[in-house]
């Protein structure tokens, strides 16, 4: 007979099950993969580790081009999705994604690993990606521990970007920038893609079915179990008063599937960002009869081709305007 400890208290299956005992058996984004160099990108990648404390490191990517260019390059810093509670920074999905966008947009990126839910509940995964911020913001003056990041980067043109759980912690961290004034590098926008934002009450057509609704909450209960529900500005900062008035960068790109359940949100996300006291250039990219991440599992696919190709064009704007004007001037 099954022990009561032993009993199914959330089955989030095909990505998790939650026992009553606390344990989490991962069914999603358990593969890890080694860095090193892709022979279909020509890009090289490594693990560093960013901090001693809490064991966890983040994983560099650099374009094949990078030694022979005297010019340094846009940077990255990625956080992967998974509800806070699956995937890592070192899985085939993240690993192929970035070796292909690195290779696209001619970039070095920063995929950051952190811990996760429910055995580091959040804030956990929002404070590991901070620390992992100003580590790599660290580098600035050419000082810092990792040579990749002193010889090749830019630090005047610095972008953050995530899908669903990342693209969350994105935002987050880019409103973090101005409060916490972070000195090293000039946030020139975020990039969210199927971002996790959640409220209370619907918005717009987005489902209302008690179900669903009630499991989505569920998801974000099992990520921050103090938290205090579904319109907690973590999972609902667009509802929050001071919406966008910090946000410390001027672009932002908000990519959403129409047959995401979280699309509704990203448009919300866009029209109050509009309609705040920002300021800045919100760009929407919608994939007609897709559902959540499918860039990621259907990498080849040509909506996730055109999705890969806008990213590393949103990123590479600021790079065609300084050489057309010749100039170094901050967005």
């Amino acid at each position: 007979m099954e022990s009561a400890a032993s009993e199914l208290l959330i089955d989030g299956a095909p990505f998790f099950r939650l026992y009553k005992d606390g344990r989490i058996k991962r069914l999603s984004g358990t593969e890890n993969v080694p860095p090193g160099l892709d022979p279909k990108t020509n890009v090289e990648s490594k693990d560093v580790l960013y901090s001693q404390e809490i064991a966890q490191s983040v994983r560099i990517y650099v374009p094949g081009t990078v030694v022979t260019s005297a010019q340094k390059l846009p940077l990255l810093v990625y956080f992967h999705g998974g509800g806070f509670c699956i995937e890592s920074a070192f899985s085939p999905t993240y690993h192929n994604y970035l070796n292909a966008l690195v290779a696209e947009a001619k970039i070095v990126a920063v995929s950051v690993n952190y811990r996760r839910s429910p055995e580091h509940p959040l804030p956990a995964a929002y404070d590991d990606s901070w620390t992992a911020l100003k580590w790599v913001a660290s580098h600035y003056i050419g000082t810092g521990p990792e040579q990749w990041l002193n010889h090749y980067v830019d630090f005047e043109n610095v972008y953050l970007s995530g899908d669903s759980a990342g693209a969350n912690i994105s935002h987050h961290l880019a409103v973090k920038i101005t409060n916490e004034k972070l000195d090293g590098m000039n946030l020139v926008g975020i990039i969210l893609t199927h971002p996790f934002f959640w409220g209370k009450e619907p918005v717009g057509d987005e489902v209302k079915k008690p179900a669903i609704r009630a499991k989505m909450d569920g998801i974000w209960r099992l990520a921050y179990p103090t938290t205090s529900g579904s319109d907690d500005p973590w999972i609902n900062p667009i509802d929050d008063q001071s919406f966008g008035r910090f946000l410390g960068c001027k672009k932002v790109l908000v990519c959403v599937a129409e047959k995401d359940v979280m699309r509704h949100r990203g448009w919300y996300y866009c029209e109050k960002l509009k309609n705040s006291e920002w300021g800045g250039e919100v760009e929407m990219m919608e994939a007609q009869g897709e559902d959540h991440v499918f860039h990621l599992n259907k990498p080849n696919c040509p909506k996730a081709v055109a999705m890969l190709k806008k990213v590393a064009e949103f990123i590479n704007q600021v790079t065609k305007r300084r050489r057309a004007s010749g100039g170094q001037s901050k967005l």
